[in-house]
């Protein structure tokens, strides 16, 4: 037998337990640390810039021919496009476990076959390809402490000097810059162009002429004439780099001999490349870089390493220029990671001082609290193997993993002390003996365990990921705790366990010795009292059936939830003008609510962004970043993130010129705001943007009045004004106006047109074109614009075309190729997310002919797994019920293992009503390992109840004495386990939301699984057994060896001390 090798050979099972500490310690080091793992599906996306083009020009000339391109593209789920002003993305979203490199490649294929098709800007500009993330890991803020840099200024130094050093720093996945660099600005005059009968397009064909990069060879190259004695490159003047070398460009040369400077028809200087979007600090301007961590980097060790860069490169700072990271989600990983391994700790504490006080041997103690750890550590090297990281869900896994692992080393121990005391055997001949009783135990309930957790591997989609955490961390740990059991355990017990005397305890006198008087004179009353209530079976059937009936109306009036809200240090605020409001307006009401937030003392910085929110960037958008001071300056409930957004967000209520809002992140920021669900309300059928808006707005007032559903709104923007140019074509041919030179005109005037690149300090930056801001105030401004006609003429644009107001949408989105408008909403209170989805599938039944729907994101996962958690969890009850059937060779037995299912589930339930807790992933995991933990409280009465019936002893007396030998491995087991999780339950600090989550939800379900079960599981025992009388009055339990070893049943009842019996399950 294998445990009968290694007690006989004791350092040969130290060696394996060395080398699975010592792999697990080196997996630790190497295995990437993050917050959360990667759950998001992989992603490319497609990012375009169209300067001065609006939403509807760069979806009908760009984004629908890169969609059409990309459909059937292999392992694509979904594809999702917007098109704003001068910018367009394409995301292309793909199945799970795709390689995202060789889809980017398969994807930028494609593109090259339609690049031809796009705009010269487009092309110019190029298209890159991306892979989007939302986690920033970290924001590197640029700032001008004397103010004698702008933001311009910071954002170009930002570029040249900072931004390419951390895009090398190890682990760095992307670094981009939140700010603009320089541009040459030529800011046109069109009436000093009309003074000089020119037009934008001379000004362009000048300017590429005289600022290009030549290759003009070399003097003397070969082949030379003979005598050649010397070779030169020859050098002409290219590129220009100051402003006023631009001013100098030469435009035309008048009949008179005179020269027309580019200085005398336009304001030449060194602005932004993009004034679309500013960000600041505080209010003050500065430049921002994001950095994000590659998939394979240890977050905490990428934030260090990019402020010791920072460091270093400080040095060659100018003066004045500081830096800051005023966003840094490290420290949130670091202390709730740091909490977690003091729970960690904590909980193995608790564990081996429950065990001391049972056991009442220090040296009996010692060997479960040397083998967890083993286990424990052994776990990380597997997890390694898998690709997964350390995180707060495998370490929540590892915390539960305490109390279930511990089990095993408990078995093995208190029947090797059993047995010494009851046959006065050696420690080593003592450990052979009790090996061959529960070795097949060992085995078989490991399995059963594992059984539990295994179907929670295959949930699909992001939530699948979640769990996954769980149960492969839990998986590992329980087998490789079976391997410690059978292995390092017994070698241990042979060695380190004393003699002791025949018919003496470990523990006789003192404090241990009164406790186990205490709990043998309570043992005797609880067995009195399941004497009372076995012999009325069917009496407390009805009371388990009211039970169960309580659990079932409790379970589903707990509120949903996807991940509870963490106080992660800092939250978002957006701010969202009228439609068509200017910069100017949107950065009056950002400065109100940055300097509220600055005179809250929890506030540490505000990072504010204007131009770009979440619904949609433009000049009437902005977005404000609250960064908290830490958490140990804020440990009152009313300095929570919570309880700040909440009075921060009666003050931007009160903001009569603009819809402000303060929320929370996401737990998880891959994922955007889960919980709720994704809907896209297609055009199917060409009924346009305008249907497609009523649409839209028929279904919201629809959805308003659904009971199921809650919080149902657009995502976007509302229409904004457009002025719309009417060209009359009849009387600009009269005119001799050429359509092509007009169109270049006005993108050259209104727009902003991309001429070449010059050199700016080692960076090739862009030469822009743009008419003076006087000329785009108003309509009247528009018109008077001078347009040269084929002639050479001057012909102001007013005489040919009429301007007129109307409305559109700034921002245009499709889905999978179809015209599309994302809506957004939340189950109402006391229905599932598939109440939601089916009841907004209802009221899109009823929309006008013409129009789809389609779901996304974390919906479409939903939909497609089938809402698959309930079909799970039967699975995880199938399999134990199987497990069991096979480990007893019995259909009935299993059900009275199961019955005791509800118990645990009615404790968890109530735990987390009476703490306002949520129905969330973690309390789900936490069901399921009540499943297990459970089934074994009822496994530890019923074995032994069994072997006693089937060995001749009546069923009541079979029942109470398996009740009386069984009470204090149980009260053991669960008070352990129960005091181990405690830790977690009354956690507080960063990222304590979860945990109390996980925590609260098993303690309930083991008070429950006890509590109840020890009373009721002999119940349910005898009415299986009077349901289904055995047939095999003198089967053994697990092997022919155990059997032969059991005790006669008289011998059985005087045992004094908590025992397992032969073949009995691990505790």
């Amino acid at each position: 037998m294998l445990a009968k090798f290694f007690i006989d050979r004791p350092i040969f099972a130290w060696v394996i337990a060395i080398f699975i500490v010592l792999a697990g310690t080196l997996a630790l080091r190497k295995m990437p640390v993050a917050q959360y793992p990667q759950v998001a599906q992989p992603s490319i996306a497609f990012n375009i810039t169209y300067p001065g083009a609006s939403a509807e020009v760069i979806e009908q000339t760009v984004t629908s021919l890169i969609e059409q391109e990309m459909n059937g593209i292999e392992r694509l789920i979904y594809m999702e496009a917007s098109s704003e002003l001068g910018t367009g993305t394409l995301t292309l979203t793909f199945e799970a476990g795709t390689n995202i490199d060789i889809a980017s490649v398969e994807a930028q294929n494609r593109f090259k076959r339609i690049e031809a098709r796009l705009p010269d800007d487009v092309r110019r500009l190029g298209v890159p390809v991306t892979k989007p993330q939302r986690n920033y890991l970290m924001f590197v803020v640029l700032t001008s402490k004397d103010d004698s840099m702008n933001s311009v200024a910071l954002g170009s130094f930002a570029a040249t000097t900072v931004l390419d050093q951390l895009r090398r720093v190890p682990g760095v996945g992307e670094a981009n810059l939140f700010g603009t660099e320089y541009s040459m600005r030529i800011w046109l005059d069109p009436y000093k162009l009309q003074s000089y009968a020119l037009a934008p397009s001379d000004v362009t064909a000048a300017v590429r002429a005289q600022n290009i990069q030549l290759a003009t060879g070399e003097m003397g190259q070969n082949p030379a004439l003979p005598g050649q004695q010397l070779n030169a490159v020859v050098v002409l003047r290219s590129r220009l780099t100051r402003t006023e070398e631009f001013e100098r460009i030469l435009i035309k040369t008048q009949p008179d001999g005179s020269a027309v400077y580019l200085k005398d028809v336009a304001r030449v200087e060194l602005g932004a490349q993009d004034y679309n979007i500013t960000a600041r600090i505080d209010t003050k301007p500065s430049a921002a870089i994001g950095v994000r961590v590659s998939p394979t980097g240890n977050a905490l060790d990428v934030a260090n390493a990019v402020r010791e860069r920072m460091k270093a490169l400080e040095t060659y700072f100018p003066q004045g220029v500081a830096w800051d990271v005023p966003y840094d989600t490290s420290p949130f990983i670091e202390i709730s990671i740091r909490e977690v391994l003091y729970t960690l700790f904590e909980a193995m504490g608790l564990v081996f001082l429950v065990m001391w006080l049972f056991l009442g041997n220090l040296r009996a103690t010692l060997i479960p609290a040397v083998v967890v750890p083993v286990a424990l550590l052994g776990a990380f090297s597997g997890l390694y193997l898998l690709g997964y990281s350390v995180n707060v869900l495998t370490l929540f896994a590892m915390v539960l993993a305490i109390g279930i692992v511990v089990d095993d080393a408990i078995v093995v121990v208190e029947n090797v002390e059993r047995i010494m005391s009851e046959e006065g055997l050696s420690p080593r001949e003592a450990t052979r003996k009790a090996m061959g009783q529960i070795i097949s135990a060992i085995i078989g309930i490991t399995l059963v365990l594992c059984a539990v957790f295994v179907p929670m591997t295959f949930f699909g989609g992001s939530v699948g990921a979640i769990y996954r955490q769980f149960s492969v961390t839990l998986v590992l740990t329980m087998l490789l705790s079976a391997l410690m059991a059978l292995t390092l355990t017994p070698a241990m017990c042979a060695s380190v366990l004393q003699p002791i005397a025949r018919g003496h305890a470990a523990a006789e006198s003192g404090f241990l010795g009164w406790f186990n008087r205490f709990f043998q004179r309570s043992s005797e009353k609880y067995v009195g009292g399941v004497g009372h209530i076995i012999r009325r079976p069917w009496r407390w059937m009805v009371i388990y059936a009211l039970i169960c009936a309580t659990t079932a109306w409790l379970f589903p009036r707990l509120p949903g939830s996807f991940l509870p809200d963490e106080d992660q240090g800092y939250f978002i605020s957006i701010v969202q003008l009228p439609p068509g409001a200017s910069t100017e307006r949107t950065r009056e009401v950002l400065s109100q609510a940055e300097n509220y937030f600055l005179q809250q003392p929890e506030v540490e910085h505000v990072i504010g962004v204007l131009g770009f929110s979440f619904f949609g960037r433009g000049q009437n958008a902005a977005l404000a970043f609250v960064k908290l001071k830490d958490w140990d300056e804020r440990t009152a409930p009313g300095n929570s993130v919570q309880a700040v957004i909440q009075r921060a967000n009666m003050f931007l209520f009160s903001l009569k010129s603009a819809f402000a809002l303060a929320v929370n992140v996401p737990p998880i920021p891959e994922l955007g705001a889960v919980g709720g669900f994704d809907f896209r309300l297609q055009d199917r059928a060409a009924v346009g943007r305008d249907g497609l808006f009523e649409a839209r707005n028929m279904l919201l007032g629809m959805a308003s009045k659904h009971p199921d559903l809650a919080g149902v709104r657009p995502e976007g923007q509302e229409p904004a004004p457009q002025l719309m140019l009417d060209v009359d074509r009849a009387k600009a041919r009269a005119l001799s106006i050429d359509l092509a030179s007009l169109n270049e005109t006005l993108q050259a005037t209104l727009g902003v047109a991309y001429v070449n690149d010059f050199v700016r300090a080692g960076r090739i930056l862009r030469v822009q074109m743009q008419a003076d801001p006087e000329l785009r105030r108003n309509p009247e401004s528009i018109l008077k614009l001078p347009v040269r006609n084929t002639r050479g003429e001057s012909v102001v644009l007013g005489e040919f075309t009429t301007a007129r107001w109307s409305v559109s949408l700034p921002k245009l989105d499709r889905y999978n190729g179809l015209p599309s408008v994302k809506i957004s909403g939340t189950p109402a209170p006391g229905k599932s997310s598939g109440d939601a989805m089916a009841a907004m599938e209802e009221l899109a039944s009823k929309l006008p002919p013409g129009l789809g729907f389609e779901w996304s994101g974390t919906s479409l996962e939903e939909r497609l797994s089938g809402n698959q958690a309930p079909a799970l969890f039967a699975i995880s009850i199938l399999v134990v019920f199987l497990a069991l059937a096979a480990l007893y060779e019995s259909w009935a037995i299993p059900f009275a293992v199961l019955l005791v299912v509800p118990l645990g589930v009615l404790g968890a339930v109530l735990a987390v009503m009476a703490r306002g807790l949520p129905d969330d992933v973690f309390f789900k995991v936490g069901l399921i390992a009540i499943i297990g933990l459970s089934s074994k409280n009822a496994i530890l009465i019923i074995e032994f109840a069994r072997t006693l019936h089937e060995a001749g002893r009546n069923l009541i007396d079979a029942t109470l004495e398996a009740c009386r030998l069984r009470f204090r491995p149980i009260l053991m087991t669960s008070i352990a386990f129960i005091l181990g999780v405690l830790p977690l339950a009354l956690s507080s600090g960063a990222g304590a939301k979860g945990r109390q989550a996980l925590g609260t939800g098993v303690i309930g379900g083991m008070l429950g699984a006890t509590v109840l079960a020890v009373f009721l599981v002999p119940v349910f025992f005898v009415v299986v057994r009077k349901i289904f009388p055995s047939r095999q009055a003198s089967a053994t339990s697990f092997t022919t060896e155990s059997a032969a070893e059991a005790p006669p049943a008289d011998d059985t009842v005087d045992l004094a001390a908590p025992s397992p019996a032969p073949g009995e399950p691990r505790v």
